[in-house]
């Protein structure tokens, strides 16, 4: 069974929590001792019902001020999927906690007040949608029960979301009219909306096609670990341990050890006492080649027929997490999947934004900044372009005086 991991992003009192909590309600994946707890509960909705947004409260300070501040995971399965649900909250200080959740999720659902429409949060959350390259989008236009379920104001939004998305680079969106208070089109089709036709919040997560790139073109396995136990048994073993981070390798595949270029062929592949004829996204394998060549833990092995960029002087977006504003004239260590390295902040091009999608110039970066920057490595980097390939096109800034993750990068391109 495949599992999907997906996002929430909506506003104040979009109902995101309440959504999450009407989805794990009615689809009756709360545990014993939280329903009991949850109907034991004081906090009710104005309508007398159990206030479901509950249930993923975790943090004191969220349950006083009614606001989500910390990523919460909830997960939970039916017959078809398993979910991880990463609820992140709406409120532009917390930016960084967002992107932190996001950074992994195969989808996101964009909560709209059907009330309010797009406005300034929508635009921001599906800026950073677009930017983390989430590849499905479903918008969730929720409290249609608020709006006596009036398809009228339901095809408006709709319409000025697709206005949006064209402009930030959505391309898949999926637009489902809800109301998470009620129940409607969560987990069971609303009888108060018969002038929609799509299918329920639930039915859509479990069927949208969610793909792997398990394409050999992107074929990236960061080693981390050169396996030599030098013992009289296995005196002549040398293997590369890694998780293969995306694409395909198999056996008698040509593959090159980036940034050293030099190249050979893949002899055997283990994965703990079997030996697989390949390795896709995902797995964790040794690879033996069929030569022996000087490889350390940082390399990059990689498909000898599409390779990725190397360099040392790279365009990247950036996210800044820290409340000490950027400093460039500061070295930092930029960590890219197993390999870390020093680097400086080579030029500031813009920060961005969010709300209004404006680019600002001479700008300092402080905390939950985004925009756009040139790094320079003391060591080559081999990456894709952040939007091809996430898993190889990520990486995150480390303050050396702290040891902190200061900030996360996605890669662009080589600057010549």
């Amino acid at each position: 069974m495949d599992i999907l991991k997906f996002i929430t992003a909506g506003s104040v009192d979009d109902g995101k929590s309440t959504l999450i909590g009407r989805l794990l309600y009615d689809s009756e994946a709360i545990l014993a001792d939280q329903l009991e707890a949850l109907h034991a509960s004081n906090r009710k909705n104005d309508d007398g019902t159990i206030d479901l947004a509950i249930l993923t409260d975790g943090l004191k300070a969220e349950r006083e001020q009614g606001i989500t501040i910390d990523v919460a995971y909830k997960y939970f399965n039916t017959d078809k999927r398993k979910f991880i649900i990463a609820d992140a909250p709406g409120h532009i200080q917390y930016t960084r906690n967002m992107v932190t959740g996001a950074s992994n999720a195969g989808l996101a659902i964009i909560l709209i007040d059907a009330r309010k429409g797009v406005i300034e949060q929508t635009i921001r959350h599906s800026f950073l949608v677009s930017l983390l390259g989430i590849p499905q989008v479903v918008v969730c236009v929720n409290k249609m029960d608020m709006l006596n379920y009036d398809e009228e104001a339901y095809n408006k939004i709709v319409g000025d979301y697709e206005a949006l998305a064209k402009k930030v680079e959505l391309s898949s969106v999926k637009f489902i009219p809800v109301s998470a208070l009620k129940g409607d089109n969560i987990v069971y089709k609303s009888f108060n909306m018969p002038w929609y036709a799509g299918e329920s919040l639930l039915t859509y997560l479990e069927n949208v096609d969610i793909k792997v790139d398990v394409k050999a073109s992107h074929a990236r396995l960061p080693v981390q670990w050169v396996i030599r136990p030098q013992t009289d048994e296995l005196h002549d073993y040398r293997g590369y341990a890694g998780r293969v981070a995306s694409g395909t390798f198999r056996v008698n595949d040509q593959v090159t050890v980036l940034p050293s270029g030099f190249t050979s062929t893949i002899s055997k592949i283990e994965q703990l006492d079997r030996e697989p004829v390949e390795a896709i996204t995902g797995m964790s394998v040794t690879i033996h080649l069929a030569d022996d060549i000087d490889i350390s833990r940082g390399d990059l092995l990689v498909s000898s027929a599409a390779q990725p960029q190397v360099a040392q002087l790279i365009e990247v977006d950036l996210c800044w997490m820290d409340t000490r504003p950027l400093d460039v004239t500061h070295t930092y260590l930029v960590q890219h999947n197993s390999k870390v390295t020093k680097c400086r902040i080579s030029e500031v091009l813009y920060k961005v934004n969010i709300n209004t999608l404006e680019k600002q110039y001479d700008e300092e970066f402080k905390l939950n900044d985004i925009g756009r920057i040139v790094i320079k490595t003391a060591d080559p980097l081999a990456f894709d372009p952040y939007q091809l390939n996430k898993a190889n096109g990520g990486a995150i800034i480390i303050d050396s005086r702290t040891n902190v993750t200061v900030g996360a990068l996605m890669l662009r391109s080589a600057v010549d």
